[in-house]
């Protein structure tokens, strides 16, 4: 079987989600094609095609280029007049088709038994490239994708849900959102979450030394974004500080909102107590997980979330959200706490909880939460349900 997966770029060594899928497909005996906007030239695991480049400044170069994918779309005839058929049939204009003849034109030359768009988003105006070349159509369903994306963008995927053979969801609040945006009922689908290499995630087997200090170690790794709510857990630990509770937090990662969170930070009264460390490694990640006591992840919307696998694997006591997929990732005081969203109060109270949890208490918490990740998160599970998936 030939798989054709559509991402915006070759996926990094780091994105375990992704490289496991692939390795486990061709394990498996199936051919893997990547369809990517920009190919990292690196990257070795499978073929990768590049689609068309847009010239907006050279007309010139553009036209000839249009021409170019004509032409050699013209040695498929049938898939080409069908396509265009198709898009003529959803009432597309001209222009629009053109567009989309030439942004597509290295799939419609492939030929390819699924062809799955690694986000919903990245399906809009590739509808019919699929059924185009007589090859069955996968989208997954991620975060941004369906929680966020089509509140600007009204009724985006009608289109989509016409014509999607299966979807993948990574948690089953995203697949009940989709379908409050139209997606019927009797489409099939498969929830797979995401997985993580526990065997890279090992938590320091000493005593917890962490927790006899003064100081309470707290870690979010989030990109620097509004929907990670970072304001709320910075407002949330201003509650703590004023409560008397020493602590340090550290935010891992980059993003938009550096700005904000600074003047934040020190609005809050918080310069002494919290650190924005950037982008770190896998390696240095692991690291500052070992030096840490609580994990926090208080998304506004979150799909799923690997970095809260990651640090139930490394046995940090996780307090999370009840965004989207937040809630499938940790059990409720089994393995973590799930904090309703966007309150700062319940937040503070709930991490006070924790803090005051006897040694004991947070020890089970900890084990169930890596025994968990091991059992129901590792990455030969995953290959497993995405061979599955297709056959």
């Amino acid at each position: 079987m030939k798989i054709g997966l559509v991402l915006s770029k070759t996926p990094s060594y780091s994105e375990t989600f992704f490289m496991s899928k692939i390795k486990g497909l061709q394990e498996s005996g199936h051919q893997v094609v990547l369809f990517v906007q920009k190919k990292d030239t690196s990257f070795k695991l499978c073929k990768v095609v590049a689609a068309p480049k847009v010239y907006r400044r050279n007309l010139i170069l553009q036209f000839i280029l249009i021409g170019f994918w004509f032409i050699k779309l013209l040695l498929h005839p049938r898939r080409f007049f069908r396509f265009i058929h198709l898009e003529k049939g959803a009432n597309r204009p001209w222009k629009q088709i053109i567009k989309n003849f030439y942004t597509n034109a290295h799939i419609l030359t492939e030929d390819l038994d699924w062809l799955h768009f690694g986000f919903a988003t990245m399906a809009l105006q590739s509808e019919h490239v699929a059924k185009a070349i007589s090859a069955k159509l996968a989208v997954s369903l991620r975060g941004f994708d369906v929680a966020i994306y089509p509140l600007k963008h009204i009724n985006c995927y009608d289109l989509l849900w016409k014509h999607v053979d299966k979807i993948h969801t990574i948690s089953d609040d995203l697949l009940s959102i989709a379908y409050t945006l139209g997606m019927h009922k009797d489409t099939e689908f498969a929830k797979i979450t995401p997985a993580i290499d526990v065997r890279k995630f090992q938590p320091d087997l000493k005593p917890y030394k962490k927790e006899r200090s003064n100081s309470i170690k707290i870690l979010t790794i989030a990109r620097l974004h509004w929907k990670k709510g970072l304001i709320d857990t910075l407002e949330a630990l201003a509650l703590l500080k004023y409560q008397g509770v020493i602590f340090d937090y550290t935010i891992v990662g980059e993003g938009n909102e550096l700005e904000e969170l600074r003047f934040a930070i020190y609005q809050l009264g918080l310069t002494n107590h919290v650190t924005l460390m950037g982008k770190k490694t896998h390696e240095e990640v692991v690291l500052l997980m070992n030096q840490c006591d609580i994990y926090i992840q208080y998304s506004i919307s979150e799909g799923f979330c690997n970095a809260v696998l990651e640090a139930q694997a490394m046995e940090l006591l996780c307090v999370v959200s009840d965004a989207e997929g937040l809630s499938e990732n940790v059990l409720h005081k089994q393995t973590g706490w799930v904090v309703p969203k966007r309150d700062p109060v319940a937040l503070a109270e709930r991490i006070m909880h924790v803090i005051k949890l006897s040694d004991k208490e947070k020890h089970i918490i900890r084990s169930h939460a890596r025994d968990r990740v091991i059992q129901s998160f590792n990455l030969e599970q995953q290959q497993k349900a995405f061979v599955k998936f297709y056959e």
